[in-house]
């Protein structure tokens, strides 16, 4: 099993979630958002199965910053919004295959360990 987390160092949820699965000797391919942006193609990915607004950490300090309390953009200005400032996004992001998570989701990861 390989999996793909998008977030950042300064995340807590995102450093438990490499700890979670370093604990289970998963390989994990970290993608640092401060460093390189995630690509439209893969938020378009967790917006398909989660929907926009789930991928919206409304109560993180970057949206408060910006702002973004009011706003009401369509998905599509939301996803070009997420690929521009990152630090919009509720981290981690975890993808193993078709399987995605967004947040910290320790049973929903144990479930793709038990599925094999």
């Amino acid at each position: 099993m390989d999996v793909q987390i998008f977030g950042t160092k300064k995340s807590a949820d995102t450093r438990k979630a490499q700890r979670w699965f370093a604990e289970r000797r998963i390989r994990v391919h970290f993608v640092d958002l401060a460093q390189r942006a995630a690509s439209r193609g893969e938020l378009q990915r967790f917006a398909q199965k989660f929907g926009v607004q789930a991928l919206l950490d409304r109560d993180g300090k970057r949206f408060r910053e910006l702002g973004l309390g009011a706003a009401h953009y369509s998905d599509e200005r939301w996803l070009d919004k997420l690929v521009d400032e990152p630090f919009l996004l509720r981290m981690p992001l975890v993808r193993s295959g078709n399987r995605l998570t967004i947040g910290f989701a320790p049973d929903t990861w144990q479930d793709w360990l038990d599925a094999g």
